[in-house]
Order: structure tokens, then C-alpha cells, then sequence
């Protein structure tokens, strides 16, 4: 099982999970960067540190981006993604909150366009749900699900067209869930046809602030 760490918090403000994810980055997935909600209007010498770090060690980088479900222009996303380029020198990129509609399918088939010309090696797509199929053909990893583990445990379900690509496509984020159950939370990943999780024990606004306990897990 590989890990997708989003990790939003400063490093000064945790080191020591910065320092934990970095020692522990051979075994994640990618790491996504997120100074200020995307790049921020200048670099962060904190992050560029860690970043150095993390490659060293031998992560994929991601840059965060959001798309605001297909509203923001496509340049600003570009230009988002440019910034994590030559400040972070990220590998990729995981556009946050991705449409998830037919509709929408074509402006997002065009924005990812612009960001493999940027040269993004990595393409994650975050509609948080499963999308009409064809978004899952445009990425590198598409997360399918972004929740609450009692939604996950409860509710989750899942269309018959995910068979047709490899559980190396997919990544569900699990947040809420209790440390004694992280164990339980990647093998229920596994089983639901997701080869990359990222189970977290953080609650709203901001599960992402603490580090996966996971990474202790798979690495044991």
C-alpha cells in the first residue's frame, strides 16, 4: 500500500512531523505541498527546506492547487502549478476540489493538458467522489474518496467502471480515524480497489494537520 501524505501544516510550526515524514519518504506515494492554500505570492523558505529534504529522501512532490470545482480560470491554476515548479521544484500536482460532472469533463481534460505541457509528471486529481469515468483516464491518481472514516465505513460505494483500471489509479483520504484503526483503514483500502490511501486521524477544518499514522505502520 502507498501512501499520499497531505501534510498542512507549517514546518515551524511541527517540525518534528516534517522530520518523521521525511525519514519515513522512501515509503509514501507523494508528499503535496501546500504553503497557503496553493503556492502562496512568494517563496516559503521553510517549505523550500523541506522540499529539498523530501527529494533527497527520495519523495514524489506534489504542488496543491485548487480548482474550485472547474470555476477558477485555468491560467491561475497553471499559474499556481508554475509557482510550486520554480519555488518548490515539485514533481506534479493534486488539483483539489475537481469537478466531478460530465460536464465538466472537457475543461478539466484541457487543464491537464496545460499542466503536462508545464511539465507535470505527476497529474492527481482530487474530485473527493467518484467522477464520471473519464477524469480517472486523464490522471496519473484520481482520489475517489475525501471523508470522514464513519461516511467511509458507512456509506462508500463503488461503480462498476473503477474495474476497468488498476487500484494503482486511485487513492481514497480518510480522515477521523481512530489511531488504534489505522491498520484497518489501509487494508479496507485494499479491499475496495485502491492501491493509495492516506488515513489520517485529524478532525475538520484541517484533518490535515497532523502526519498519517500509517507511515509508522508500514514501515514496522
Amino acid at each position: 500500500m502507498s501512501l499520499l501524505v497531505p501534510l498542512y501544516v507549517h514546518p515551524a510550526e511541527d517540525p518534528g512531523a516534517w522530520h518523521r515524514l521525511i525519514t519515513a519518504a522512501a515509503r509514501t506515494y507523494a508528499v503535496v505541498l501546500n504553503p497557503a492554500n496553493g503556492p502562496g505570492v512568494a517563496p516559503d523558505p521553510a517549505f523550500a527546506a523541506a522540499a529539498r529534504a523530501l527529494r533527497a529522501a527520495g519523495a514524489r512532490l506534489l504542488g496543491y492547487a485548487d480548482t474550485d470545482y472547474g470555476v477558477r480560470d485555468r491560467a491561475e491554476v497553471a499559474e499556481d502549478v508554475r509557482r510550486h515548479q520554480a519555488w518548490y521544484a515539485v514533481d506534479g500536482c493534486f488539483l483539489d476540489r475537481v469537478c466531478a460532472t460530465p460536464e465538466g469533463l472537457s475543461a478539466c481534460r484541457r487543464l491537464v493538458r496545460d499542466l503536462r505541457r508545464l511539465g507535470a509528471g505527476s497529474v492527481v486529481l482530487n474530485p473527493g467522489v467518484h467522477p464520471a469515468p473519464g477524469y480517472a483516464r486523464l490522471a496519473d491518481l484520481t482520489v475517489t474518496f475525501e471523508g470522514h472514516w464513519s461516511t467511509y465505513v458507512s456509506a462508500f460505494t463503488r461503480p462498476a467502471w473503477t474495474d476497468r483500471l488498476p487500484p494503482e489509479r486511485f487513492c481514497h483520504l480518510v480522515y477521523g480515524v481512530p489511531e488504534a484503526l489505522v491498520p484497518l483503514a489501509v487494508r479496507t483500502t485494499r479491499e475496495r480497489g485502491a492501491a493509495v490511501c492516506g488515513p489520517v486521524t485529524g478532525e475538520m477544518p484541517n484533518p490535515w494537520a497532523k502526519l498519517t499514522p500509517a507511515l509508522a505502520v508500514t514501515g514496522g
